[in-house]
Protein backbone atom coordinates (compact mmCIF):
# COMPACT_ATOMS: atom_id res chain seq x y z
CA UNK A 1 0.00 0.00 0.00
CA UNK A 2 1.44 3.44 -0.94
CA UNK A 3 2.54 5.61 1.97
CA UNK A 4 3.80 9.15 2.30
CA UNK A 5 7.18 9.04 4.08
CA UNK A 6 7.16 11.97 6.52
CA UNK A 7 9.13 13.41 9.42
CA UNK A 8 6.55 11.73 11.69
CA UNK A 9 6.79 8.37 9.95
CA UNK A 10 4.93 6.70 7.07
CA UNK A 11 1.32 7.82 6.57
CA UNK A 12 -1.54 6.25 4.60
CA UNK A 13 -3.90 8.22 2.36
CA UNK A 14 -6.77 7.87 4.84
CA UNK A 15 -4.67 9.63 7.49
CA UNK A 16 -4.23 12.71 5.31
CA UNK A 17 -6.31 15.42 3.70
CA UNK A 18 -5.01 18.41 1.78
CA UNK A 19 -1.28 18.28 1.03
CA UNK A 20 0.78 21.24 -0.17
CA UNK A 21 3.43 19.80 -2.50
CA UNK A 22 5.96 22.66 -2.50
CA UNK A 23 6.44 24.80 0.60
CA UNK A 24 9.61 25.66 2.51
CA UNK A 25 10.10 25.64 6.27
CA UNK A 26 13.85 26.26 6.29
CA UNK A 27 16.06 27.22 3.36
CA UNK A 28 19.30 29.08 2.76
CA UNK A 29 19.77 30.25 -0.82
CA UNK A 30 23.34 31.34 -0.25
CA UNK A 31 25.96 29.05 -1.71
CA UNK A 32 27.59 26.42 0.50
CA UNK A 33 30.81 28.45 0.92
CA UNK A 34 29.20 31.50 2.57
CA UNK A 35 29.75 32.18 6.31
CA UNK A 36 26.82 31.02 8.41
CA UNK A 37 25.37 28.90 5.62
CA UNK A 38 22.55 26.68 6.89
CA UNK A 39 23.13 27.64 10.51
CA UNK A 40 20.23 28.23 12.89
CA UNK A 41 18.92 27.01 16.22
CA UNK A 42 16.03 24.57 15.98
CA UNK A 43 14.16 26.37 18.77
CA UNK A 44 14.36 29.65 16.86
CA UNK A 45 12.94 28.03 13.72
CA UNK A 46 10.14 26.41 15.70
CA UNK A 47 9.25 29.72 17.34
CA UNK A 48 8.99 31.53 14.01
CA UNK A 49 7.37 28.84 11.87
CA UNK A 50 4.98 27.08 14.27
CA UNK A 51 2.26 29.76 14.03
CA UNK A 52 2.28 29.53 10.22
CA UNK A 53 1.90 25.77 10.41
CA UNK A 54 -0.90 26.14 12.95
CA UNK A 55 -2.76 28.45 10.57
CA UNK A 56 -2.39 25.88 7.79
CA UNK A 57 -3.65 23.11 10.07
CA UNK A 58 -6.70 25.19 10.97
CA UNK A 59 -7.65 25.23 7.27
CA UNK A 60 -7.36 21.47 6.87
CA UNK A 61 -3.85 21.26 5.45
CA UNK A 62 -2.43 17.99 6.75
CA UNK A 63 1.10 17.79 5.32
CA UNK A 64 3.70 19.77 3.40
CA UNK A 65 6.28 18.48 0.94
CA UNK A 66 9.45 20.41 1.87
CA UNK A 67 11.74 20.88 -1.16
CA UNK A 68 14.84 22.37 0.49
CA UNK A 69 17.46 19.93 -0.72
CA UNK A 70 21.22 19.62 -0.53
CA UNK A 71 22.88 22.83 -1.69
CA UNK A 72 20.21 25.17 -0.30
CA UNK A 73 20.70 24.62 3.40
CA UNK A 74 18.77 21.42 3.98
CA UNK A 75 18.39 20.75 7.72
CA UNK A 76 16.40 17.60 8.32
CA UNK A 77 17.06 17.87 12.06
CA UNK A 78 15.29 21.22 12.09
CA UNK A 79 12.38 19.83 10.08
CA UNK A 80 12.06 17.05 12.64
CA UNK A 81 12.07 19.57 15.49
CA UNK A 82 9.33 21.62 13.81
CA UNK A 83 7.25 18.49 13.22
CA UNK A 84 7.68 17.26 16.77
CA UNK A 85 6.67 20.65 18.16
CA UNK A 86 3.59 21.03 15.95
CA UNK A 87 2.50 17.45 15.29
CA UNK A 88 2.61 18.32 11.61
CA UNK A 89 4.22 16.00 9.03
CA UNK A 90 6.74 17.25 6.50
CA UNK A 91 8.17 15.28 3.56
CA UNK A 92 11.92 15.83 3.33
CA UNK A 93 14.03 15.22 0.21
CA UNK A 94 17.32 13.67 -0.62
CA UNK A 95 19.19 14.98 -3.67
CA UNK A 96 21.02 18.17 -4.53
CA UNK A 97 20.30 21.51 -6.22
CA UNK A 98 21.77 22.87 -9.45
CA UNK A 99 24.98 24.76 -10.13
CA UNK A 100 26.44 26.90 -8.62
CA UNK A 101 24.87 25.54 -5.41
CA UNK A 102 26.29 22.05 -5.94
CA UNK A 103 28.93 21.37 -3.26
CA UNK A 104 32.40 20.14 -4.28
CA UNK A 105 31.92 16.56 -3.09
CA UNK A 106 29.05 16.08 -5.54
CA UNK A 107 31.23 17.23 -8.45
CA UNK A 108 33.87 14.74 -7.36
CA UNK A 109 31.57 11.78 -6.65
CA UNK A 110 30.69 9.13 -9.19
CA UNK A 111 27.16 8.32 -10.27
CA UNK A 112 27.00 5.11 -8.22
CA UNK A 113 28.32 6.88 -5.11
CA UNK A 114 25.63 9.54 -5.46
CA UNK A 115 22.94 6.92 -6.01
CA UNK A 116 24.06 5.03 -2.91
CA UNK A 117 23.94 8.25 -0.87
CA UNK A 118 20.40 8.99 -2.01
CA UNK A 119 19.33 5.39 -1.48
CA UNK A 120 20.74 5.47 2.04
CA UNK A 121 18.65 8.53 2.89
CA UNK A 122 15.52 7.10 1.23
CA UNK A 123 15.73 3.84 3.15
CA UNK A 124 17.49 4.99 6.33
CA UNK A 125 17.87 8.53 7.59
CA UNK A 126 19.25 11.93 6.61
CA UNK A 127 22.44 12.87 8.45
CA UNK A 128 21.55 11.13 11.75
CA UNK A 129 18.43 13.26 12.05
CA UNK A 130 16.01 10.36 12.45
CA UNK A 131 14.25 11.62 9.31
CA UNK A 132 13.81 9.29 6.33
CA UNK A 133 13.84 11.05 2.97
CA UNK A 134 10.50 10.77 1.21
CA UNK A 135 11.50 11.84 -2.30
CA UNK A 136 14.37 13.08 -4.48
CA UNK A 137 14.86 16.76 -5.33
CA UNK A 138 17.17 17.87 -8.15
CA UNK A 139 17.45 20.85 -10.46
CA UNK A 140 18.72 21.96 -13.86
CA UNK A 141 20.05 25.18 -15.33
CA UNK A 142 17.94 27.27 -17.69
CA UNK A 143 20.32 26.67 -20.60
CA UNK A 144 20.35 22.90 -20.24
CA UNK A 145 21.83 20.16 -18.10
CA UNK A 146 25.47 20.43 -17.13
CA UNK A 147 27.66 17.35 -16.84
CA UNK A 148 27.27 17.24 -13.06
CA UNK A 149 23.52 17.90 -13.17
CA UNK A 150 23.18 15.02 -15.62
CA UNK A 151 25.21 12.77 -13.33
CA UNK A 152 23.00 13.70 -10.39
CA UNK A 153 19.89 13.00 -12.45
CA UNK A 154 21.13 9.56 -13.48
CA UNK A 155 21.97 8.80 -9.86
CA UNK A 156 18.48 9.93 -8.87
CA UNK A 157 17.03 7.54 -11.44
CA UNK A 158 18.96 4.63 -9.87
CA UNK A 159 17.72 5.51 -6.37
CA UNK A 160 14.22 6.23 -7.61
CA UNK A 161 13.91 2.92 -9.39
CA UNK A 162 15.07 1.06 -6.26
CA UNK A 163 12.55 2.78 -3.96
CA UNK A 164 9.75 4.04 -6.25
CA UNK A 165 10.53 7.52 -4.94
CA UNK A 166 9.36 10.53 -6.91
CA UNK A 167 11.98 12.77 -8.51
CA UNK A 168 11.09 16.45 -8.53
CA UNK A 169 13.15 19.02 -10.38
CA UNK A 170 13.38 22.79 -10.18
CA UNK A 171 13.47 23.36 -13.93
CA UNK A 172 12.35 26.60 -15.53
CA UNK A 173 12.48 25.73 -19.24
CA UNK A 174 10.22 23.07 -20.70
CA UNK A 175 12.79 22.05 -23.32
CA UNK A 176 15.17 21.19 -20.47
CA UNK A 177 12.45 19.06 -18.85
CA UNK A 178 12.19 17.21 -22.17
CA UNK A 179 15.91 16.49 -21.93
CA UNK A 180 15.57 15.38 -18.31
CA UNK A 181 12.80 12.94 -19.17
CA UNK A 182 14.96 11.54 -21.98
CA UNK A 183 17.77 10.90 -19.49
CA UNK A 184 15.44 9.37 -16.91
CA UNK A 185 13.61 7.11 -19.34
CA UNK A 186 16.89 5.93 -20.86
CA UNK A 187 17.86 4.89 -17.32
CA UNK A 188 14.61 2.96 -16.90
CA UNK A 189 12.80 5.49 -14.68
CA UNK A 190 9.15 6.32 -15.43
CA UNK A 191 8.08 9.83 -16.41
CA UNK A 192 4.99 9.25 -14.27
CA UNK A 193 7.16 9.56 -11.14
CA UNK A 194 8.68 12.90 -12.24
CA UNK A 195 7.47 16.27 -10.93
CA UNK A 196 8.19 19.36 -13.02
CA UNK A 197 8.56 22.02 -10.32
CA UNK A 198 7.74 25.63 -11.33
CA UNK A 199 5.96 24.62 -14.53
CA UNK A 200 4.04 27.91 -14.53
CA UNK A 201 7.22 29.89 -15.26
CA UNK A 202 7.44 28.29 -18.72
CA UNK A 203 5.42 30.61 -21.01
CA UNK A 204 4.85 27.99 -23.71
CA UNK A 205 1.85 26.13 -22.36
CA UNK A 206 2.13 23.59 -25.18
CA UNK A 207 5.14 22.28 -23.24
CA UNK A 208 2.99 21.91 -20.10
CA UNK A 209 0.60 19.73 -22.07
CA UNK A 210 3.41 17.79 -23.76
CA UNK A 211 5.10 16.83 -20.49
CA UNK A 212 1.81 15.95 -18.80
CA UNK A 213 0.81 13.74 -21.74
CA UNK A 214 4.22 12.11 -21.46
CA UNK A 215 3.28 11.25 -17.88
CA UNK A 216 5.02 13.91 -15.79
CA UNK A 217 3.39 15.89 -13.01
CA UNK A 218 3.12 19.63 -13.74
CA UNK A 219 3.38 21.72 -10.60
CA UNK A 220 1.88 25.20 -10.51
CA UNK A 221 3.52 26.31 -7.29
CA UNK A 222 3.67 30.11 -7.46
CA UNK A 223 0.11 30.81 -6.28
CA UNK A 224 -0.20 33.73 -3.88
CA UNK A 225 -0.33 37.00 -5.86
CA UNK A 226 -3.91 38.19 -6.47
CA UNK A 227 -2.83 39.80 -9.74
CA UNK A 228 -1.74 36.39 -11.04
CA UNK A 229 -4.71 34.35 -9.83
CA UNK A 230 -6.43 34.43 -13.22
CA UNK A 231 -3.27 33.10 -14.87
CA UNK A 232 -3.29 30.10 -12.55
CA UNK A 233 -7.03 29.58 -12.93
CA UNK A 234 -6.54 29.53 -16.69
CA UNK A 235 -3.67 27.04 -16.41
CA UNK A 236 -5.72 24.69 -14.26
CA UNK A 237 -8.70 24.97 -16.61
CA UNK A 238 -6.43 24.27 -19.58
CA UNK A 239 -5.20 21.07 -17.97
CA UNK A 240 -8.69 19.99 -16.96
CA UNK A 241 -10.07 20.69 -20.42
CA UNK A 242 -7.27 18.52 -21.86
CA UNK A 243 -8.29 15.71 -19.48
CA UNK A 244 -4.96 16.07 -17.67
CA UNK A 245 -6.20 17.15 -14.26
CA UNK A 246 -4.76 13.97 -12.80
CA UNK A 247 -1.23 15.32 -13.52
CA UNK A 248 -1.60 18.73 -11.79
CA UNK A 249 -0.19 19.88 -8.44
CA UNK A 250 -0.90 23.23 -6.73
CA UNK A 251 1.21 25.07 -4.15
CA UNK A 252 2.58 28.47 -3.07
CA UNK A 253 6.38 28.05 -2.76
CA UNK A 254 6.12 29.98 0.49
CA UNK A 255 7.52 30.10 4.02
CA UNK A 256 10.27 30.22 5.35
CA UNK A 257 12.94 30.62 7.99
CA UNK A 258 15.97 32.13 6.24
CA UNK A 259 19.18 32.06 8.31
CA UNK A 260 20.64 34.78 6.10
CA UNK A 261 18.04 37.22 7.45
CA UNK A 262 17.84 38.72 10.95
CA UNK A 263 15.56 36.57 13.07
CA UNK A 264 14.90 34.27 10.13
CA UNK A 265 13.21 36.93 8.01
CA UNK A 266 9.50 37.44 7.37
CA UNK A 267 7.80 34.22 6.20
CA UNK A 268 4.70 34.20 4.01
CA UNK A 269 1.72 32.10 5.13
CA UNK A 270 0.68 28.78 3.65
CA UNK A 271 -3.00 29.72 3.57
CA UNK A 272 -3.59 31.74 0.39
CA UNK A 273 -4.72 28.82 -1.76
CA UNK A 274 -7.45 27.89 0.70
CA UNK A 275 -8.51 31.41 1.55
CA UNK A 276 -8.38 33.08 -1.87
CA UNK A 277 -7.50 30.81 -4.78
CA UNK A 278 -9.82 27.84 -4.38
CA UNK A 279 -12.90 30.11 -4.27
CA UNK A 280 -11.78 31.53 -7.63
CA UNK A 281 -11.42 28.01 -9.04
CA UNK A 282 -14.97 27.28 -7.92
CA UNK A 283 -16.16 30.50 -9.57
CA UNK A 284 -14.50 29.24 -12.76
CA UNK A 285 -16.62 26.10 -12.68
CA UNK A 286 -14.26 23.68 -10.94
CA UNK A 287 -16.35 21.48 -8.64
CA UNK A 288 -15.43 20.35 -5.14
CA UNK A 289 -14.71 16.78 -6.23
CA UNK A 290 -12.13 18.02 -8.75
CA UNK A 291 -10.63 20.40 -6.20
CA UNK A 292 -10.23 17.48 -3.80
CA UNK A 293 -8.44 15.55 -6.55
CA UNK A 294 -6.08 18.48 -7.16
CA UNK A 295 -5.31 19.23 -3.52
CA UNK A 296 -5.70 15.90 -1.69
CA UNK A 297 -5.33 12.91 -3.99
CA UNK A 298 -2.87 14.18 -6.60
CA UNK A 299 -0.10 15.21 -4.18
CA UNK A 300 -0.44 11.94 -2.30
CA UNK A 301 -0.21 9.93 -5.53
CA UNK A 302 2.74 12.02 -6.71
CA UNK A 303 4.88 11.65 -3.59
CA UNK A 304 3.72 8.45 -1.88
CA UNK A 305 5.89 5.34 -2.18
Amino acid sequence: MPQLITTLGPMDADELGMILPHEHVFVDLRTWDQPGYGEAGAADVVQLMAPYIADAQDLGITAIVEPSTGGVGRRADILRAVSDATGFPLVAPTGVYREPWIPPWVHQAGERELADWMLGELTGEIEQSGVQAGWIKVSAGDDGLTETETKVLRAAARAGIATNAAIGSHTIRGRVVRDQLDVLEAAGYSAERFVWIHTHVEPDTALHLEMARRGAWVEYDGIGDPEEDQKFVDLVRMMLDADLGDRVLLSHDRGWYDPAQPGGGAPKPYTYINEAFLPKLRDAGVDDRTIAELTHHNPFRAFAR
